[in-house]
């Protein structure tokens, strides 16, 4: 890594911060700004040694009365959640100083985006967390160690290349990749090399403009909700005038990159989701058309299919790694119209499927064509059933299946519940985000390690086991993971990685296509007997987004209203149950533990339908998950109870939808 300095032309007039400062509280006499705003951005202006370039870019924004633009920039100050911080990079009126005809050179300036300052202020408030978990667990002096990895979005490489300076200038070790990678990867990567912690930059599947900063503690997973509020108070006690001794990236001495045999390592546990790879090889005519959109995904998969000498098809002109995203609308792989150019090259090639993955590599989908030739999108629920009941029809065959789960978020489709309950396996829930399942992974492999000290006097380097050696640890002493899964198109299979895999899951879903191939059956045939078998069960999704603050707020209040004034019906279907997991004092799960608190509703209705309502933890977005169920016995019209349900669940969405324009008003 060089040492770099960014150097961009001002513009011409820059108003002095006392000037702004009074145009600011002008424009909120106006009305133009809030408080907030000005608050913010008067102690952001007023920071000694502020670099001139910040300060040009707000006298450009105030002086073109850019006063919404302002607004969004300065509402708030980014807060450091679980997931880390996300934000827009690139704002949506940039000024010269951030955009040189079509490239942006700098992230946008403001409290509330993702630019150098938030990165830096996360990353000292990050280290000396580190620093003290080292201390505290007796491990001081060991010099905090840091592994990062970036996606292919605006300012990946660069905050990558910042994080590890200003890491590197405290005193840590920090190891990096020289190109993008995955987040699985990283996951991966912080427990194969014992880090202290690890970043990841990225902003997932969000649209362009946006970046993101998630943190991973020492077992791979997303931090939790105490690190996170620990991470936060380390982080109010970091000024602004804090960061600016490191805005340039000149600290590189203890800055290593990772070699060839750290990817060998990660797609080791790529190739061990395969049920059967000798059948994979030998199914390799098998057409898939797989586009990484732009992302990492093309890193690993191309490289592991052509290793099982698979042609590998993808979509040439989304095979470069773009954050402007220039063929897509949004990068988001569950979107019907991002797969367009896939869907036009599988039909070239008389594809099977489609596979896409999102630009940071941890959510895959599918494309497959239906009964009628026709290619449909399949769900984020539809894949994991799929994928759930071809795991474990062939693993049954070869292994024992006793201990073996499901790990699911609860807005994750039921029929998973209904499959683990046929087939005597254990199904737990969890809150949305792979972290949730990731620490229940901790536990197994703890309760594993323990169980083995306790029987044996053996103490086990777990994450040096091979894949068939934790198995059958946790299959004597703990729980072995089937399939975790998220209705977002979230997917695991090995617990050596501690977040949702599309590199791994694109081989499962290969193989799941082969077989289907081979068995000369289509998806909709192969649902349908899994219906037969567990009941029917379908769901939909409702989003409505709110930008900026004014979104914020409304967010907040339609919440609030759900738990003051809480819907008696919905429609025609009367509310019989509510469970608000805010409280959750007496709530368990399958494995008996405690459910914590989460801003997340259930309405039970009396047509078997339910309806979920959360805010999005990523985007601003509130979320409404609603599921229907109709039993099936033998001999039923399976037809006839799809459409039953289909009318239950539009309707609601017509209900929804008219009480929330209502309670939003």
């Amino acid at each position: 890594m060089e040492a770099t300095s960014r150097k961009t032309e001002n513009p011409a007039r820059v108003l002095s911060v006392e000037t702004l400062v009074q145009e600011l509280q002008t424009a909120a006499e106006k009305k133009l700004l809030t408080d907030a705003t000005v608050e913010n951005a008067t102690e952001f202006l007023c920071t000694r040694n502020l670099p001139a370039w910040a300060i040009a870019s707000v006298s450009e924004l105030v002086q073109n009365e850019q006063w919404e633009e302002l607004n969004n920039r300065f509402y708030k100050s980014l807060t450091f959640g679980t997931a880390g911080i996300r934000g827009r990079t690139v704002g949506t009126v940039p000024t010269k100083v951030e955009k040189q005809g079509a490239t942006y050179v700098r992230a946008a300036v403001g409290s509330a985006c993702m630019n150098d300052f938030n990165v830096l202020a996360v990353t000292l408030a990050l280290f000396k967390y580190c620093e003290k978990t080292l201390r505290t667990n007796g491990e001081f002096p060991t010099n905090p160690r840091l592994v990062i990895a970036y996606d292919s979005r605006h300012f990946s490489e660069h905050f990558c290349e910042l994080t590890a300076s200003v890491w590197s200038a405290c005193g840590g070790e920090v190891y990096c990749f020289n190109s993008p990678r995955s987040t699985p990867q990283l996951s991966f990567s912080v427990r194969w090399l014992g880090a202290t912690a690890g970043v990841m930059i990225t902003a997932s599947h969000n649209p362009f403009y946006d970046n993101g900063y998630k943190v991973y503690g020492p077992d791979g997973a997303q931090i939790d909700e105490a690190q996170a509020a620990a991470v936060t108070r380390e982080l109010q006690s970091v000024a602004l005038i804090d960061t600016l001794p490191y805005t340039e990236i000149l600290y590189t001495e203890n800055v290593f990159y990772l070699s060839q045999k750290a990817d060998n390592a990660y797609l080791s546990t790529c190739r061990d989701v395969l049920i059967n790879p000798r059948q994979f090889r030998e199914r390799k005519e098998t057409r898939i058309m797989y586009t990484p959109l732009h992302g990492t995904g093309s890193v690993c998969i191309l490289p592991l299919l052509e290793e099982f000498g698979w042609e590998p098809h993808v979509v040439e002109e989304q095979l470069p790694m773009d954050g402007a995203f220039p063929t897509v609308a949004s990068p988001n792989p569950d979107n019907r119209e991002t797969l367009a150019f896939a869907l036009r090259d599988a039909e070239r090639i008389d594809a099977d499927a489609v596979i896409a993955t999102d630009p940071d590599g941890d959510r895959m989908s599918m494309m497959m064509k239906d009964a009628d030739g026709r290619w449909q999108l399949l769900n984020g629920n539809t894949i994991a059933i799929l994928l759930a009941e071809y795991r474990y029809t062939h693993l049954s065959q070869t292994q024992p299946t006793e201990r073996l789960a499901i790990l699911k978020s609860y807005v994750t489709t039921p029929l998973l519940n209904a499959f683990a309950e046929k087939n005597g396996l254990k199904c737990v829930e969890t809150h949305t985000g792979f972290k949730w399942i990731g620490a229940k992974l901790k536990k197994y492999e703890e309760q594993a390690k323990e169980a083995l000290f306790r029987t044996e006097g053996l103490c086990l380097d777990y994450k040096r086991c091979t894949y068939e050696a934790r198995r059958r640890l946790l299959g004597q002493h703990s729980t072995v993971l089937l399939l975790g899964a998220e209705e977002s198109c979230g997917f695991l299979a090995n617990d050596a990685v501690r977040d949702k895999d599309a590199n791994a899951a694109t081989l499962m879903a290969c193989e799941l296509v082969a077989y289907l191939k081979s068995e000369k059956l289509n998806y909709t045939e192969y649902l349908d007997r899994i219906y037969r078998k567990y009941g029917y069960f379908h769901e939909d999704l409702l989003s409505f987004t709110f930008e900026g603050a004014a979104g914020l707020e409304k967010i907040k209040k339609l919440m609030c209203s759900y738990r003051q004034c809480p819907p008696k019906t919905f429609g025609n279907a009367c509310v019989i149950e509510i469970i608000d997991f805010l409280n959750t004092e007496k709530m368990k799960d399958a494995d008996g533990d405690a459910v914590p608190p989460s801003n997340f509703m259930k309405f039970r209705l009396g047509n078997d339908c339910t309806v979920a309502v959360r805010p999005s933890g990523t985007e601003p977005k509130i979320k409404f998950y609603l599921f229907g169920e109709g039993e099936v016995k033998e001999g039923d019209d399976l037809n006839r109870i799809k459409r039953d349900v289909a009318e239950r669940l539009n309707a609601l969405k017509e209900a929804i939808t008219h009480d929330t324009k209502e309670r939003t008003k």
